[in-house]
């Protein structure tokens, strides 16, 4: 039982680890959530579920995971800066001026569905989670090759960063409605620039 409660504890870890750093999904989200309540929870949880499967697949394979890896890493990255400069440049666009009644980019939400697609899709092109849990999950070795330790270790992965990525959103939504639609639209343009700012760090170095 305390093998188990040790490897709960390095999921959970794991988990925290890769979604506390607010890179440029966590800005999004930030955003999502002074946005959309609806839709700022269906991107906290499809953020949550990448990295689960993330961490699924490099439980069971994490070394092939990092030899393939290894030699398309540079061009999965540039794929992932394009997608974040395209989202940066939309949103900037957007956040020009409030739109005619109301604050910039609360006009015509896209549904939840879509949100979590889009969402998960922007953290499946992020080549640093899997590398993440493949370094991760190859330094404990032996002990998550049993179904049970491996299935502990990808739960607490998931529980750890659904409940951050939660937290993350309804911050957001707490400030989001208790600001300026003036405030709101900057903190939108800033948001937007960071994301654009680490497209280039995603980018570089160039292959």
């Amino acid at each position: 039982m305390s093998a188990m409660w040790t490897t709960a504890v390095a999921g959970a870890a794991a988990g925290l680890g890769v979604a506390m750093p607010v890179g440029a999904v966590g800005v999004l989200l930030v955003q999502e959530g002074m946005r959309d309540r609806r839709g700022a929870v269906a991107a906290a949880s499809a953020v949550a579920v990448v990295d689960l499967a993330y961490a699924a697949v490099a439980t069971a394979l994490g070394p092939w995971v990092a030899s393939a890896l290894s030699g398309v890493e540079a061009w999965v990255r540039l794929v992932a800066a394009a997608v974040l400069v395209g989202i940066a440049a939309r949103g900037l666009w957007g956040a020009r001026r409030p739109p005619t009644g109301g604050s910039p980019g609360l006009a015509a939400a896209p549904s939840p569905a879509r949100t979590f697609g889009r969402f998960a899709a922007l953290t499946l092109v992020n080549p640093t989670t899997a590398l993440y849990f493949t370094a991760l999950t190859t330094a404990q070795g032996s002990t998550l090759h049993g179904g049970a330790s491996g299935a502990v270790f990808v739960s607490a992965v998931f529980a750890a960063s659904f409940v951050w990525q939660q937290l993350l959103v309804a911050a957001s939504g707490f400030a989001g409605a208790r600001i300026s639609d003036a405030a709101r639209m900057w903190t939108f343009r800033l948001g937007y620039g960071l994301v654009a700012l680490y497209a280039v760090k995603v980018a570089l170095p160039l292959p």
